[in-house]
């Protein structure tokens, strides 16, 4: 049997002020950080030995990971970054409230811009000192590369070529991997690995620093797909997510 656990990053400092984050480089709250550690002794106390983790080059993704792995005891584990895992690019609308947002555009319009398949929102300038082009971790990063802002199924294009070559390869030659990454870089997985429609991916959240666990025979067929922990307190967690992108 092949497992696949994947972890949306524990909250975040923008998170908690409902803002929208995309690329922007924010740290992991107080909580961000519990959430993360007991994901991990979670995992540990249901026999999870993952022997390969992916993240991204966001340090909420990057702390998340540190944390269960610490809680694991597990440490060690080799890790691998890259880029195409980071969060949608929200373009000129990072760093914005999403209720006041909301509450100007319409919950509609925010809904479109958070979670639609193939809608954008406004556009960033290269320029400007949000864009990924300001930052010197992506100097490896071409132009044409550099997201400006992102539907999730630009999020998705960019993310296959590394799911498919570099994970899935991974997942051939190990029982066990972990990818903690982010709620648009996660359903874009997600919705290949169930099939989801686009109309389905738009209704599903994922609750952050809860283990969603994937196992497959060993032919890489889809046996069994569950989140792990306590149901109702899951459930919360992903109306919570729902509700981020409400005018109040």
């Amino acid at each position: 049997m092949k497992k696949l656990i994947l972890i949306r990053h524990g909250e975040s400092e923008w998170n908690k002020l409902n803002l929208f984050t995309g690329w922007t480089d924010v740290d992991l709250t107080e909580n961000g950080c519990k959430e993360a550690f007991e994901a991990g002794k979670l995992l540990k106390a249901e026999g999870y030995k993952p022997e390969l983790c992916f993240t991204s080059y966001l340090k909420r993704a990057v702390k998340t990971l540190n944390n269960v792995l610490d809680a694991m005891n597990m440490d060690y584990l080799p890790v691998q970054k890259s880029w195409r895992l980071n969060e949608k690019s929200y373009g000129a609308i990072q760093g914005l409230n999403k209720a006041e947002t909301a509450a100007k555009y319409g919950d509609d319009q925010v809904l479109l811009w958070r979670r639609s398949f193939d809608v954008q929102p406004p556009a960033l300038d290269m320029h400007d000192e949000r864009s990924p082009r300001m930052d010197p971790r992506y100097n490896e990063l071409t132009d044409e590369q550099v997201p400006l802002t992102e539907s999730l199924k630009d999020t998705i294009e960019r993310l296959m070529p590394y799911y498919q070559n570099v994970i899935l390869k991974a997942l051939g030659e190990h029982d066990e991997i972990m990818i903690v990454a982010h709620g648009n870089s996660l359903r874009g997985i997600v919705k290949e690995l169930r099939g989801m429609t686009n109309e389905e991916i738009i209704k599903f959240n994922i609750p952050t620093a809860v283990p969603y666990i994937f196992e497959f025979d060993d032919n890489m067929k889809l046996t069994k797909e569950f989140f792990l922990g306590d149901a109702e307190e899951i459930a919360k967690k992903m109306q919570s997510v729902a509700n981020q992108g409400k005018a109040k």
